[in-house]
């Protein structure tokens, strides 16, 4: 049997007709993305559910994994499917993953909407970070036309400390969902910010941008809310710097 390896499940989105599911790993708090041997790594339904049911947000999981796993050359978080099924391992809440909300400049290196390549691959590999957690404090979503009729939600979203993501795309199909039936986030928000594969808009000028996505979204009730306030309060005055 495979050595399995337990995550919080932080982000169940969307990729290319199936899903990418991320996490953090209890034993080491780092952040793991399971990846297929598909060409971009998403995970088929037929090898994510759990018991039947997609993974949600804050389960514990069980995967098989690897040790190592394809870095796609700027991601330093994947790991290799093994042979076996994923089980469930229980819930948190999500005051159990504010510890993981990190104090950086920036959401995912930069202020702009993406990143690129070139840039990822200049940093040391554990630095190739490509999903975060974020406390959003102001989280507001709209729709926008894509190029084809389809329409697309996109999140604006800031930190306390002022961190600022504009306009990403969201991935999460379980918020997507509510966002259809009328729902508008009204708390602050845990959210998880992922790269996307290397995307080359049309008329793009520059090296390959990894867009940022809004893969998941936990919208804090009030206890929760309470404890967050009080929980980032100590590291007001810390400079991410």
């Amino acid at each position: 049997m495979p050595l399995m390896t337990k995550i919080i499940c932080l982000a169940n989105s969307w990729k290319h007709g199936d899903n990418c599911i991320a996490g953090i790993e209890l034993w080491t708090g780092k952040w793991i993305r399971p990846v297929s041997k598909l060409d971009d790594g998403r995970i088929p339904r037929n090898t994510r559910l759990v018991l039947g049911k997609e993974p949600q947000l804050l389960d514990i999981l069980e995967i098989p994994l690897a040790q190592t796993g394809p870095d796609f050359g700027f991601a330093s978080e994947n790991r290799s499917l093994l042979p076996g099924s994923w089980r469930p391992a229980g819930r948190v809440q999500p005051a159990d993953v504010l510890k993981y909300c990190e104090n950086t400049p920036y959401i995912l290196h930069n202020s702009l909407s993406y990143v690129t390549v070139p840039f990822l691959q200049a940093l040391p590999f554990p630095q190739r970070q490509t999903l975060q957690l974020v406390h959003a404090v102001e989280f507001h979503v709209r729709s926008a036309e894509r190029a084809r009729g389809s329409k697309q939600w996109k999140g604006t979203l800031v930190t306390a400390r002022g961190q600022c993501l504009t306009d990403a795309g969201i991935t999460d199909p379980v918020f997507v969902e509510k966002l259809e039936a009328g729902y508008r986030p009204q708390n602050s928000c845990l959210v998880t910010v992922s790269l996307s594969m290397p995307h080359r808009p049309p008329d793009w000028e520059g090296d390959d941008p990894c867009c940022k996505l809004i893969a998941g979204v936990i919208e804090l009730d009030e206890r929760s809310q309470i404890i967050a306030d009080s929980y980032f309060r100590k590291f007001a005055n810390v400079s991410p710097y």
